[in-house]
């Protein structure tokens, strides 16, 4: 190829990677718009004017850099760099909303029936309290059935008891009396959650040999309106997925011990991304053979027992009521988890809908079990992908679930593709490690 039409076709394919990051800025700032105007939390409103904000000068910056490219090439300056509207977006998307509502918080709203003078997401609080609860009565869960009064939504904590941890510095400051603005902002357990999410990913990363962050990835995973509206006003998922990545790293690098026991800690956070249990069971084996898969599922086994079994010896029937019958809409107040989304949508057309929602889950459930058997994960991206599609079917099609459960099938196709760039390879079939 002349060097003419070599030009000419790296040219078109910079047309097209930033036609494409036009449209993705401007979806973005299509969603946070309307969430600005129309949610109906003030959480979400505040989040929705600062990501418009920022999605908008991401979008405005792809357009100078068009703009530009058609009179000369772009120079290699940060400036002119794809990754300079991911920071924007990231500062005005993520950064600049969660600082707002840390110190929106710290005026008071919490357990208010009003929304409009939440500082955070009910689950923040909730966590929260859990945390304290664990310091105070060695259980997260409050026993709803010994109230002096009806329960209320908000006193369940639909979480395992890892969730709690992610609780504790703000219940060690509430207990230090340590009642001042900085460390009840600082102890805020959205940071917590960040800063796991942050570090789990990082970690991930640094075990599948660094490799490169393709810009598709950081606009599914970081700046994308689930994650970032996650990020401002709630945060457990983040938290969860941060860890998940650490899970599949250590598996496909040949730790099956440490990866059971990361996984342990994934489950007993949050029941949602129990389906990766599966889909690593099945690498482990393919990849390092049934004594690594065995070693995985005991380390797994071994981990959630230890974390679990001690809170529901001291709390059994609050545990069941709090972790299993909540989620279930078994217990005596509904879960209020409702969504736009197909399961919720055909359960709420009445019990012929509810059962088609569940009909369509488990058809779901049995084409991605096949899809396992037939093309079973080698690799870290390999799993990223099954994990993403489950969770993704499982958030589409489940009778009670929020839309922002979509966050666990972006973020994980994010880390798809970027796995998929790993420069180390894993490590080679034998014993497991510890």
């Amino acid at each position: 190829m002349s060097e003419t039409a070599e030009l000419t076709a790296r040219g078109g394919v910079a047309a097209r990677t930033r036609a494409l990051d036009l449209t993705v800025y401007l979806s973005f700032t299509v969603f946070a718009v309307i969430t600005a105007l129309a949610s109906e939390f003030a959480t979400h409103r505040v989040w929705g004017g600062y990501a418009a904000v920022g999605y908008g000068l991401a979008a405005v910056h792809v357009v100078v850099l068009v703009g530009y490219a058609r009179h000369r090439e772009l120079p290699r300056h940060w400036f002119h760099s794809r990754w300079f509207s991911v920071s924007v977006a990231c500062l005005f998307a993520l950064l600049a909303p969660l600082a707002h509502l840390v110190l929106r918080r710290l005026g008071g709203g919490d357990w208010s029936d009003n929304p409009a003078a939440w500082g955070a997401q009910p689950e923040v609080w909730v966590i929260e309290r859990s945390a304290l609860l664990l310091l105070r009565d060695g259980s997260p869960y409050l026993d709803v059935a010994g109230l002096d009064r009806p329960p209320m939504v908000d006193d369940y904590t639909p979480y395992g008891p890892v969730m709690a941890l992610f609780g504790l510095p703000k219940a060690l400051v509430v207990e230090l009396g340590a009642d001042n603005a900085v460390a009840l902002a600082l102890t805020d357990a959205r940071i917590v959650f960040a800063l796991v999410a942050t570090a789990g990913a990082l970690l991930a990363l640094r075990l599948l040999g660094r490799p490169p962050v393709p810009i598709g990835a950081a606009q599914l995973a970081l700046v994308s309106p689930a994650t970032a509206l996650t990020f401002a006003v709630a945060g457990p998922d983040l938290a969860v997925l941060g860890l998940l990545l650490v899970a599949i790293a250590l598996a496909a690098r040949g730790n099956p011990v440490m990866s059971g026991i990361m996984l342990a800690l994934v489950v007993s956070a949050k029941l949602t991304a129990a389906p990766a249990v599966l889909v690593l069971v099945i690498l482990v084996l393919v990849r390092y053979g049934a004594r690594a898969a065995a070693a995985f599922t005991a380390a797994l086994i071994a981990a959630c027992a230890t974390v679990t079994v001690p809170i529901i010896a001291t709390e059994p029937q609050a545990f069941v009521e709090n972790v299993i019958r909540f989620p279930m809409g078994a217990a005596e107040v509904d879960s209020p988890a409702a969504s736009p989304l197909p399961g919720h949508l055909l359960a709420s057309m009445g019990p012929m809908g509810h059962v088609l929602a569940l009909a369509l889950l488990g058809v779901a459930a049995v084409v991605i079990t096949g899809w396992l058997v037939l093309r079973p994960p080698a690799t870290a991206a390999d799993a990223a992908l099954r994990i993403a599609v489950g969770l993704g079917a499982a958030t589409l099609l489940t009778p009670a679930t929020r839309w922002g459960y979509l966050v666990y099938p972006l973020v994980l196709l994010g880390a798809w593709l970027c796995f998929g760039r790993q420069r180390t390879p894993p490590a080679q079939a034998g014993p497991p490690t510890a």
